[in-house]
C-alpha cells in the first residue's frame, strides 16, 4: 500500500527483511494512526516480543514476521553440525510460536520452512531459510490479491459493508484479506461505503482499518461496536466481510477477533450475508473442534485503560474503568459454520462445511 509520509508517497509492505543487518523491519502499528514509524528487531527474541506486544499483528503479518524471525535465528547459528543446527532451530521455532497462540499462520509458515530446510550443509539451510521466508511473504501478497479479485464481485455500487477489527494491509504483508475485495471494487470504480467497528479493547478498527481506508480514499464511518445491530435493524448494512486468524478445515469454524461471533449472530438474524476472507495459510487442517483452539487472553489493562493522543500530540494511557474492578480480556472468539454465508479464498468462495471436501484445491498437505 502507498503511504504518504513526510510529504512523500511510498509503497510499503507491513514487514520485510534487511539481509545486510539480519533484522526484521516492521511498521509500528501501535502508534497508528497518529504516527507512522518503522522499527527494527535485531534478533529472533526481539522479533517474537514484537509479535507478542502487537508491534505487528494480523494473521498474515505475524505469519511473515515469524517466518523472517526463524530465518533470522538460522543466520546467527555458529557451527557446521546439522543436528546441533536443528536443535537451535527448534528453540527458535518454539520462541516464535509461543508469542501469540491463537493465530495459525505463524505455525503453518514455520512448519513449512522447517520441512523444506533440507540442505546437506548448515550454510545451505541458512540460505534456504531466507528464501522460504521471502516466499511465504510473497505468497501472502498473492493470496490477498486473489481474495480481492474473487471477493469484489460481492460489492456493487451502493453496497454498505460492515467489517470488524483490521484484516487489511496492516494485518498482512500487503493488500489485506477483508479489505481486499474493497480495494478491488474501488479499482473498478464502484462506489460503496464501509462501516468500521471500533473493535475494543485495542480499537484496531477505529485506528487501523479506518486509517487504511482513508489512505485509499474509500468512503467509511467508524461506529461503536454495539451500533452494528441497530444499523442492521434499520436496513443500513448490506454485507459483512471479516478476516480470520484460524479457520478449521475439518469443521468450517472460524476464529477471529473477539466480537466476530456477535456480528455473525446479528447478520443471521437480519438475513445479511456474512463472509470470511482467508489466505490458504490461515487454514488449520489438524484440529477437529473449535473448542480445541487456544484462545489468547491478554492483559486486563487493555480493557481497564486506553491509549490515545492529546490535542498537543502527546501519546498517553488513561484509566477508563472503576479502579478497584478486575477485567477479562479474551482476544478471539469462534464463529460456527452455520452462521457463515461463505469463505472467500484465493481459489474461490466455499461453503464453510465444504472446506474438507475441497481440501486438495485449498492446499491441504497431509504431511504438515
Amino acid at each position: 500500500m502507498k503511504v504518504t509520509h513526510n510529504g512523500k508517497s511510498k509503497h510499503y509492505r507491513t514487514v520485510w527483511f534487511d539481509k545486510t543487518n539480519n533484522q526484521v523491519q516492521l511498521i509500528e502499528q501501535r502508534l497508528l494512526p497518529h504516527q507512522f514509524k518503522i522499527v527494527s528487531t535485531k534478533n529472533y527474541v526481539e522479533t517474537s516480543q514484537a509479535i507478542k506486544d502487537m508491534v505487528v499483528r494480523g494473521a498474515g503479518a505475524i505469519g511473515a514476521t515469524a517466518a523472517y524471525g526463524l530465518a533470522q535465528g538460522a543466520q546467527i547459528f555458529q557451527g557446521n553440525g546439522i543436528k546441533t543446527f536443528e536443535k537451535h532451530i527448534t528453540k527458535v521455532y518454539r520462541t516464535l510460536a509461543s508469542a501469540r497462540p491463537t493465530a495459525i499462520d505463524p505455525i503453518n509458515a514455520m512448519r513449512s520452512m522447517v520441512t523444506k530446510m533440507a540442505g546437506q550443509t548448515v550454510a545451505t539451510r541458512k540460505s534456504q531459510a531466507l528464501a522460504l521466508a521471502e516466499q511465504f511473504a510473497d505468497d501472502d501478497v498473492a493470496y490477498c490479491q486473489g481474495i480481492g479479485r474473487i471477493g469484489e464481485k460481492l460489492i456493487q455500487n451502493g453496497t454498505r459493508v460492515l467489517t470488524h477489527c483490521n484484516a487489511g494491509w496492516l494485518a498482512f504483508v500487503d493488500y489485506g484479506s477483508a479489505t481486499a475485495p474493497m480495494y478491488s471494487a474501488q479499482a473498478r470504480n464502484k462506489k460503496f461505503h464501509v462501516f468500521c467497528d471500533e473493535t475494543r479493547p485495542r480499537s484496531q478498527g477505529a485506528a487501523l482499518t479506518a486509517w487504511e481506508l482513508a489512505q485509499e480514499g474509500i468512503s467509511h464511518d467508524i461506529i461503536a461496536d454495539n451500533a452494528s445491530g441497530h444499523l442492521m435493524q434499520r436496513g443500513e448494512i448490506d454485507l459483512v466481510i471479516v478476516g480470520s486468524d484460524r479457520t478449521l478445515g475439518r469443521t468450517g469454524e472460524v476464529t477471529n477477533k473477539i466480537g466476530t461471533y456477535t456480528k455473525a449472530v446479528l447478520a443471521k438474524r437480519h438475513n445479511i450475508p456474512f463472509y470470511v476472507t482467508i489466505p490458504l495459510s490461515t487454514i488449520d487442517w489438524k484440529l477437529k473442534s473449535g473448542l480445541e483452539i487456544p484462545i489468547e487472553e491478554r492483559s486486563s489493562e487493555e480493557v481497564l485503560r486506553a491509549w490515545g493522543v492529546t490535542d498537543s500530540g502527546r501519546r498517553q494511557s488513561v484509566s477508563i474503568a472503576n479502579p478497584s474492578s478486575t477485567a477479562r480480556n479474551p482476544s478471539f472468539d469462534v464463529t460456527p459454520p452455520e452462521l457463515i454465508t461463505g469463505i472467500i479464498t484465493p481459489v474461490g468462495i466455499f461453503n464453510p462445511n465444504q472446506l474438507w471436501k475441497n481440501r486438495a484445491k485449498l492446499g491441504y498437505n497431509n504431511k504438515k
